[in-house]
């Protein structure tokens, strides 16, 4: 039990430090996260149902609303509704290249609109993953001039907003 009490206190400590904002959970004497609305906070009892929820959710719904939002915008070709899950401290990694902030990742999806011209682009979803604010995909893609069998983005989000996200997919002939 002290294992997997060190282990999620440590898992809470590196998720509060990811986020550049302030985090609601306190830490105890023993350096144990606790919700600041908790009221069950011991040594003994901090592998409690309370806390174990509070690291289950964490993000969690947040991240899959990002996810639906962020496929359906790159579905419709909407640049606008895409960008709107950034924040200009966002980074896109693909084999290609590095994209830091807005304007370069709004040059990116450019660019990406291009490859999957909308009405003539047949995407599917094949898998969503999500746990806690990190989520995961994997889709394949049908354009006029390539078929992209295998694709996959990782995402972390944060209050919010897609702050880390890697891309890399298989290219061959349609």
């Amino acid at each position: 039990m002290k294992i997997q009490l060190l282990s999620i206190s440590l898992m809470i400590l590196l998720l509060a430090n990811c986020s550049e904002k302030k985090s609601d959970a306190a830490l105890t004497s023993t350096g144990t996260a606790v919700p600041s609305d908790s009221t069950d906070v011991s040594a003994e009892g901090a592998d409690t149902p309370a806390i174990r929820t509070a690291v289950a959710s964490i993000s969690e719904e947040s991240t899959k609303k990002v996810l639906e939002h962020h496929w359906d915008a790159f579905q419709a070709n909407d640049l606008e509704a895409t960008m709107a899950d950034y924040t200009e401290e966002s980074i896109l990694i693909t084999p290609d290249k590095t994209f830091k902030g807005l304007q370069e990742i709004r040059d990116n999806f450019v660019f990406a609109f291009t490859i999957f011209p909308k009405g003539k682009s047949t995407l599917k979803l094949r898998k969503s993953i999500v746990q806690h604010e990190v989520g995961y995909i994997t889709w394949e893609a049908t354009t006029p001039k390539t078929k992209k069998s295998f694709n996959t983005d990782t995402f972390i989000i944060h209050d919010g907003k897609i702050v880390r996200q890697t891309y890399a997919g298989l290219v061959a002939a349609p």
